[in-house]
């Protein structure tokens, strides 16, 4: 079957407005609290292992309990998603903001090796997890509801204004990372301020929580229950044996969405003060620069999948990605005056993030859509972004255009999952359920 063309698009009203300001901005609270861990890793590294341990061996420590978050997404996810066809996705995208801040906050009051030892990454390691299986119910939850919001021809924009928050959520880090680094001096850091900004993720998430007790239930979601329709008894069972067909096309794409943001956001900090020498202070504010165009990217992302469809819109920004990442470390690598610029280009051409939610809603029918969205996207995440930033760190002695190249062959990834499967898969783009209360919120 071919893919849908798009419909024409309605105006936002002040309430779709609302709901996807509210939808983004707690998810961007929940997203800090996971990725904050990563801007002070080289601290972390310091303060969880033992001094004597070679530095390079420390910091791939502390990454792999960063990635061992991703390794938790798949369970929790799944048993999110279940719920979340079942009872509603409301419910579910409630919850999943409260069990990462939780970790959060006690990361930020707990011991360090110094003081208990081997018990400090082992402990670190636990909250770690339980992040993960928090996050892996919080993104898919998070494009079904507002998809599911959405008006028609506006889903595009909607994913991707949700995106953009949800990246917002690394900008917040990045910018938290950059204020203490100006405020505090290296050993003031390691001696007690890396305690703020987990301590201040706990108290995000409570507010986070409070934010979307104002939310509503989607309106394909309430439609379905109208019809008296009964919930698909076991909506991971219906995905394995019904929509096997999407399962590889939301996996790739899935990894091409990972690579992009651990390039982006985890690795590229992290080797700009390992291998160019740059400060702390510096890095998280160029940092800071690229996130920010990545907000931008994927917005602008969103409206040219209102315009052109998902899968056309998905073939330009997967050329766009390694073209984006090469004139990034280009700048780093000749030492050129405005990296800022360069960071800011990187940033647009990831909009490939805000292009594939709106790729993966459209490829599974509501009844199961959060459960086959979550099972597909939280396993291919949890594996690439598990081994990615490994790889990509241990790789970057060798040569510092490893991203670059890494870029590129994710980008060729998805240009020929778009070519390949947009004329193969069947494309949900508007419910029946959703055309039957466009304008309900």
């Amino acid at each position: 079957m071919t893919a849908t063309l798009p419909t024409p698009a309605l105006r936002l009203t002040r309430s779709d407005h609302k709901t996807l300001s509210l939808a983004a901005l707690g998810g961007a609270l929940e997203i800090y609290d996971f990725i904050i861990f990563v801007f002070f890793a080289l601290t972390l590294s310091q303060l969880f292992f033992p001094p004597q341990m070679p530095e390079w061996l420390r910091l791939l420590q502390s990454f792999g309990i960063f990635v061992t978050g991703y390794l938790a997404r798949p369970l929790g996810g799944i048993l999110m998603a279940h719920f979340a066809d079942h009872l509603g996705r409301k419910k579910v995208f409630s919850l999943s903001i409260l069990m990462m801040a939780l970790p959060c906050l006690l990361i930020g009051i707990m011991p360090t090796y110094a003081e208990i030892g081997y018990f400090a990454p082992l402990i670190l390691l636990a909250l770690r997890i339980f992040q993960g299986a928090a996050v892996g119910g919080e993104v898919p939850s998070a494009w079904v509801f507002v998809a599911e919001h959405a008006p028609a021809g506006r889903r595009g924009y909607a994913l991707g204004f949700l995106q953009a928050g949800l990246t917002f959520g690394y900008l917040l880090g990045a910018l938290t990372a950059t204020a203490l680094a100006q405020l505090f001096t290296p050993q003031e850091i390691l001696d007690y301020a890396w305690r703020f900004p987990f301590l201040l993720g706990g108290v995000f998430g409570v507010f986070g929580v409070w934010l979307r007790r104002w939310l509503s239930e989607t309106p394909v979601f309430l439609a379905l229950r109208e019809r008296r329709e009964q919930p698909v008894a076991f909506p991971l069972r219906t995905v394995l044996t019904e929509h096997r067909r999407a399962l590889l096309p939301a996996a790739l794409l899935t990894c091409v969405l990972t690579s992009a943001v651990v390039v982006l956001v985890v690795i590229t900090p992290t080797v700009m003060q390992q291998r160019f020498g740059m400060s702390a202070g510096h890095t998280f504010a160029l940092s800071s620069v690229g996130i920010v165009f990545l907000n931008i990217g994927c917005v602008l992302a969103g409206l040219l999948v209102d315009r052109v469809g998902a899968w056309r819109a998905l073939m330009l920004y997967s050329l766009l990605l390694p073209l984006g990442v090469g004139a990034l470390y280009t700048s780093l690598v000749s030492g050129w005056e405005w990296p800022g610029l360069a960071y800011a280009l990187a940033g647009l051409a990831c909009g490939v993030v805000g292009v594939v939610p709106s790729v993966m809603v459209g490829l599974f029918p509501a009844p199961i859509r959060v459960s086959g969205i979550s099972f597909t996207y939280n396993i291919a995440y949890a594996l690439w972004a598990s081994t990615t930033p490994l790889m990509l760190i241990a790789l970057m002695p060798w040569s510092p255009w490893v991203c670059v190249g890494f870029s590129f062959i994710m980008g060729a990834v998805g240009l020929l999952t778009a070519v390949y499967f947009a004329a193969k898969e069947p494309v949900h783009c508007e419910d029946e359920a959703q055309q039957a209360s466009l304008n309900v919120l």
